[in-house]
């Protein structure tokens, strides 16, 4: 994918991002506070990790944070939010090693604490978006960071949510609004274009895939769907077919399956 600089549609507000990604950490650790030890030891749809390994990951993902603000500043950013999709999943074999490592170290009132502490002390009110911040996969920017952030605490609260039914984890607005935009520009620079009109009321629009440019009136390849199943379709959680057939997304027009464009984040 091209780099995301040169790619981008928008901008994001670092403080409420932070703000949202901040609040949704609290909001699992109240939630994972209360598990029993049955509960915790539950399966998940991420591979071999349980819901023990799930909770403590969310720790590690914050931890990534403010690990990166807490070094000293890069010159420049190297990458994008956009371009963290294919960064990450060079790592994606390393983390998954790391989660039950973490899991088995400490108590999660014991991660969650010690990340709750790095995140008073780091990620403060008025950092500048723009400001680059060193990662170990490389430099970015903090809003982009924190954007990245977002995409990581929504799509694993799915998960948690997913595997233990009826916990019905709240989601930050800011948090999934970031989340739903970021995917569906990824959409956008991965099939550009603009026949067809991606809808995830009420958070974002784009107009992707090769083909007749629409100009006015209703456009004739159209796309609607939720932000969570967004979320769920582009991290391969939910199937195109299924969604359809599920009455989860509506796409009408001949340019309107995405089938082969999706997972964007595997």
């Amino acid at each position: 994918m091209p780099p995301a600089t040169k790619k981008r549609t928008r901008s994001y507000d670092a403080d409420k991002v932070t703000a949202a990604v901040v609040a949704q950490f609290e909001a699992v650790r109240k939630a994972v506070a209360g598990l029993t030890p049955e509960q915790l030891a539950a399966p998940t749809r991420l591979g071999e990790w349980t819901v023990r390994d799930l909770a403590a990951h969310f720790t590690m993902a914050m931890d990534f944070a403010c690990r990166a603000v807490a070094e000293p500043a890069p010159t420049v950013a190297d990458f994008g939010f956009l371009d963290y999709f294919g960064l990450s999943a060079k790592g994606a074999p390393a983390v998954a090693e790391a989660v039950p490592r973490l899991a088995a170290s400490a108590t999660l009132d014991e991660l969650f604490a010690r990340t709750s502490e790095r995140i008073a002390e780091n990620l403060v009110p008025g950092i500048p978006g723009d400001r680059p911040v060193a990662t170990r996969i490389g430099a970015m920017t903090y809003a982009d960071l924190m954007v990245t952030r977002a995409i990581e605490v929504v799509v694993h609260s799915d998960d948690l949510d997913g595997a233990l039914p009826g916990l019905d984890l709240p989601y930050e607005r800011q948090a999934l609004a970031a989340c739903t935009r970021v995917f569906a520009d990824a959409l956008a620079a991965k099939a550009p274009g603009a026949s067809t009109e991606v809808r995830i009321p009420p958070f974002a629009v784009v107009q992707c895939v090769a083909g007749p440019r629409h100009t006015r009136g209703t456009p004739p390849n159209v796309v609607e769907t939720d932000p969570l199943t967004w979320v769920r379709l582009a991290t391969g959680r939910t199937r195109w077919a299924e969604a359809v057939h599920e009455a989860l997304v509506s796409a009408s027009g001949e340019r309107a399956d995405l089938e082969g464009l999706l997972p964007i984040m595997a």
